[in-house]
């Protein structure tokens, strides 16, 4: 029969399993902090004269106010892009498996595609992509 460990060797192995997360956790918060530091030591702390924070567009100066709101349509379109080209790398990473995927995950595609093109009918018929 091979020897049983003792019990000071279990509570030794705790500990250093104690001592590897302290280590991660030192090591990852040293790593957010020296980060922060390189960057507020390698910025440019001249700020310089006054046209060097003004907003700059092509080479003309702005005139009026540059603060302007949005509309909330502008925010909807561009949320309903992202999500459908989210679907599109989806769609590309499933068409690279689909030969191992075989009928279940085509059927599983096929569902998939159903819920996103019910939801661009749903925001379709509630005239989100009429563009004002």
């Amino acid at each position: 029969m091979p020897p049983r460990p003792s019990s000071g060797t279990r509570s030794e192995q705790r500990l250093t399993a104690i001592w590897y997360v302290v280590g991660f956790a030192f090591a990852g918060v040293s790593f957010v902090f020296l980060t922060i530091g390189a960057a507020w030591l390698i910025s440019h702390r001249n700020r310089g004269d006054l046209h060097k924070g003004l907003p700059y567009e092509s080479g003309i100066d702005t005139y009026g106010d540059t603060h302007a709101r949005f509309g909330l349509s502008f925010y909807i379109y561009a949320l309903l892009f992202v999500a459908f080209d989210i679907e599109v790398v989806f769609i590309y990473l499933w068409a690279i498996a689909f030969r191992e995927l075989l009928l279940g995950g085509f059927v599983s595609m096929l569902i998939f595609v159903a819920i996103l093109l019910l939801g661009l009918a749903y925001a379709w018929r509630k005239g989100v992509l009429n563009w004002r």
